[in-house]
């Protein structure tokens, strides 16, 4: 029941892009041609200016070229996020992206999951440290998924192959990603801003950046501390355990 839930989720998916895909090209035919210029040309003030010459449509085409840039999954979504910042605040910036960003690897998930599955197996081997598909799976793939979300600047088409091709369900997948990825979208909107804008942010940059170093770096510390601390606590071979000693 559960697998004919998600196949239904994914068909529906797939016909609602198919059909505001279609809409967008028979109300503007060279809209795509123009996004993929966009999302490929690396070029902050180009992106700008583009998404600037939309007016009041600015905030629906940026929507849409992070979608599509975080479909894709190999194209950097930097650029965009900075530019969502500068053009419509930090805040706004911050929803934009972070809606956007999370649509698109839902949309990349779901594509490889399916038809695309071939190549994000040939992406995970690629990665030897992602290669244990059954750590994402059940419970603790909701867990393992949100947590990698959450780090700001990581290649998001590897983590997105990774989830795609082990068992981890639609709805754990797109739970984690929307929740892993406020922090890390956040972060990167913010820094993107106040470095364009360095003379009148620099504080804060500088707060935000040694904030985010002490958090992503305490609990990297935490958790490899756990990690080593964790074979010391077990009884050396042929060395019996405090309760056993008591015992005798």
């Amino acid at each position: 029941m559960r697998l004919k839930s998600e196949g239904t989720v994914q068909l529906v998916a797939g016909l609602l892009l198919l059909a505001l895909f279609g809409v967008i090209y028979w109300l503007c035919p060279s809209f795509f041609s123009e996004l993929w210029r966009i999302a490929t040309c690396g070029d902050l003030e180009e992106t700008i200016r583009y998404i600037h010459s939309f007016g009041a449509w600015g905030m629906v085409v940026s929507f849409l070229v992070d979608v599509l840039i975080n479909a894709l999954g190999f194209l950097p979504s930097i650029f965009i996020s900075t530019a969502n910042g500068v053009l419509f605040g930090v805040v706004p910036g911050i929803i934009i992206s972070w809606l956007a960003e999370t649509t698109g690897v839902i949309l990349s998930f779901l594509l490889m999951r399916t038809v695309l599955r071939d190549s994000a197996e040939k992406l995970i081997r690629k990665s030897p440290y992602l290669s244990k598909l059954d750590e994402f799976s059940g419970k603790e793939g909701f867990k393992l998924m949100l947590i990698a979300r959450t780090i700001p600047y990581f290649p998001s088409g590897i983590l997105t192959a990774l989830g795609a091709v082990s068992r981890i369900s639609v709805r754990d997948y797109a739970l984690s990603n929307l929740i892993g990825k406020f922090p890390s979208t956040a972060l990167e909107v913010i820094i993107g801003h106040d470095i364009v804008r360095l003379r009148e942010h620099m504080v804060r940059l500088t707060l935000v950046v040694v904030a985010a170093t002490l958090v992503y770096g305490g609990l990297w510390y935490l958790q490899r501390r756990k990690g080593t601390q964790a074979p010391e606590d077990l009884p050396a071979e042929g060395e019996k355990s405090l309760p056993e000693r008591e015992k005798q």
